[in-house]
Order: C-alpha cells, then sequence, then structure tokens
C-alpha cells in the first residue's frame, strides 16, 4: 500500500545548492531530473518544459518521506501540505522515476530577466498610450477654443451691415489718400501729378475701357469733346486705299516718314478719286444733320414771346446767354415802368 509523502516547494536557488545527488535522463518530451536530499530520506522530480537544465524559476514538489524505509508514513491518499502520491501507485527506490499518476506536478514559468524585460515593455506601452492620450486632450481642446473663436467672428460678422467690407475697404483707401496728400503737402509736390506717375500705362488705358464700357455716350459736355467724338466716328467710317499707299510710300522715299527736319508742306496732291469721297462725305454729313430735329417739350403756359417759330428760336437762344441781363428790362417793359 503506497503511502502520501508531504510536499515542499523549493526555489531554483535552493535546490542547486542542496548537497544532493543530480541524475539527468533525456526523454522525448523534455528534460527529467532527479535529485535525493542530503539525508537521503525523500527524492525531487523536476520536469522542465524546455531542453536547457538551469531553470531559474521553478516550482516544484518535493515528496519526501516521514521516517527511514519501513517507517509508516501518513495513510493512503492522504495529502499533506496540498500534494500527495496517488493512491494505489508503489514508491520507487531513490533516482528512479516515480509513477505516471504518482509524478509530482511541476510548475514553470518565466525567468527573472524576461519578466523584467515584459513589465518594462508594458510599462512603456503604457506611457506610450497614456502619452497619445493627452495629445488627443491638448488638441481636442486646441480645436474647441478655435471653433469658439470662429463662432464669435461670424456672429460679429453677421451682425455687421451687408456692405461693410466694401465700405471698410472705401474707407480705407480714403485714409491712404489723405496721408499720402498731407506727404506731398509737406514736400511742396502736387499731389495730382505724384498720383498720375505713379499710374502705369495700362492701368490708365484699362480704366478708360472700363469707364466708356460703364457710359459709352455722356452726351453734350462741350464742343471740343462733341468735335472729337464726331472725328472718331468718321474716321471709322474710312475705308483706306492700300494700294495708293503702298504707291505714296515708294515715290517718298525717305520723306515718307517725316522728322522735325522734313520739309514736305505742300507737296502732297490728292487723287480726283479721294476727292469725290471727302465730298460725298460731307453730303451725307449734311443731309444727316438737316433730317436731325431732337424733341423738346412744349410748355403751354410759357409766356408767348415770339411771332413765329424761328423767332421762338432765336428768342430762347437770347434767353440762354442774355436772360439774366435782360430779365429786369422785360419786367419794366410789361409793366409798362420803363423809362
Amino acid at each position: 500500500m503506497s503511502e502520501s509523502l508531504p510536499e515542499r516547494t523549493f526555489s531554483p536557488t535552493a535546490l542547486i545548492q542542496q548537497p544532493s545527488v543530480c541524475q539527468s535522463v533525456w526523454p522525448p518530451d523534455g528534460l527529467i531530473q532527479t535529485a535525493r536530499s542530503a539525508h537521503g530520506r525523500g527524492r525531487v522530480a523536476v520536469a522542465a518544459v524546455g531542453f536547457h537544465p538551469l531553470v531559474l524559476s521553478v516550482q516544484a514538489r518535493i515528496h519526501q518521506t516521514v521516517g527511514p524505509p519501513g517507517t509508516p508514513g501518513p495513510r493512503a491518499g492522504q495529502q499533506a501540505g496540498g500534494g500527495a502520491f496517488a493512491p494505489g501507485v508503489p514508491r520507487r527506490h531513490h533516482g528512479e522515476l516515480v509513477g505516471s499518476r504518482a509524478c509530482a506536478v511541476i510548475q514553470t514559468s518565466a525567468t527573472a530577466p524576461e519578466e523584467e524585460q515584459s513589465e518594462t515593455d508594458a510599462s512603456q506601452k503604457r506611457e506610450a498610450r497614456l502619452r497619445k492620450f493627452r495629445e488627443l486632450h491638448f488638441k481636442r481642446n486646441e480645436a474647441r477654443k478655435l471653433n469658439h473663436q470662429e463662432v464669435v467672428e461670424e456672429d460679429k460678422r453677421q451682425k455687421l451691415p451687408a456692405n461693410w467690407e466694401a465700405k471698410k475697404a472705401r474707407l480705407e483707401w480714403e485714409l491712404a489718400e489723405e496721408q499720402k496728400k498731407k506727404e506731398c503737402a509737406a514736400r511742396g509736390d502736387n499731389y495730382d501729378r505724384v498720383k498720375l506717375l505713379e499710374i502705369t500705362a495700362d492701368d490708365a488705358e484699362r480704366w478708360e475701357r472700363k469707364k466708356r464700357k460703364k457710359n459709352p455716350d455722356t452726351g453734350f459736355a462741350g464742343y471740343a469733346e462733341a468735335q472729337f467724338r464726331q472725328y472718331q466716328r468718321l474716321t471709322k467710317q474710312i475705308r483706306p486705299d492700300l494700294e495708293n499707299y503702298e504707291k505714296q510710300r515708294e515715290e517718298g522715299g525717305a520723306d515718307f516718314y517725316p522728322t522735325s527736319n522734313s520739309l514736305i508742306h505742300g507737296t502732297h496732291i490728292p487723287t480726283t478719286e479721294g476727292v469725290d469721297r471727302m465730298v460725298e462725305d460731307v453730303e451725307k454729313q449734311i443731309e444727316k444733320r438737316a433730317k436731325y430735329s431732337r424733341r423738346r417739350a412744349y410748355n403751354d403756359d410759357a409766356d408767348i414771346d415770339y411771332i413765329n417759330e424761328r423767332n421762338a428760336k432765336f428768342n430762347k437762344k437770347a434767353e440762354r446767354f442774355y436772360g439774366k441781363y435782360t430779365a429786369e428790362i422785360k419786367q419794366n417793359l410789361e409793366r409798362g415802368t420803363a423809362v
């Protein structure tokens, strides 16, 4: 009848430092070491999961007899210290393997350096995750602040007038113009001249085109401007004679492009065809002018101081130029108080 053996747990250092006799056997499933204690009263069974005999952290259950051989121990199957041989399994001699069911249970854990390395890796990963969380927290706070600022600015813009941006740009431009005028006045320069000197030819032409497109016909603004507009209109209607132009350029030579020292006045003789075209154009202008008549408003309440339509036109023209001088004389004649 088999007897139950007490169970003890030894650290690897204590196990190695014991004055015991160790035997190693290499079965296919791993390394198995059996050792005899210093007193020769028990045996230790150590099973390593690997093929390295120096396991730094091994939890082994040692089964040791209570007395010398032949001394009765605890009852069969009774557990001592949390472990015992299985009932019905005979105890072998020292230095041999115990039965398969009565074999001591050996638990292995990770080695100390591996545990420290794993703990270091875990702490590093934890620190990295915490650092990432802090960065995300800071970004969230920054985004919240920026969104709040943008909402406040948008609310301010919505409360402003619809054309506030244009008004603001106009006011800034006027302030800049006033500052430039003060600087020119301090230097004694003409601001209009300085401003024109700063404008390029392309900008001036672009502004003129824009002005003409906005209001192409401003109406009668003066005789000089009216004549210039008529000249441009008439020159657009004239079709040049390119054959005659090439002929005159060959005949003229260097004098065809005159300079300040060229004397070509009176040397040009127009052709008969050119004179006829000019006469035809002048006649068209006279005919058009005769047909043109602007409709004028007629005032029924106005004083009748004319005898016919021709005299009415003359009186209106005289009133336009001399009305402020003859107003008192006219009133005296109507009242009969003229001297």
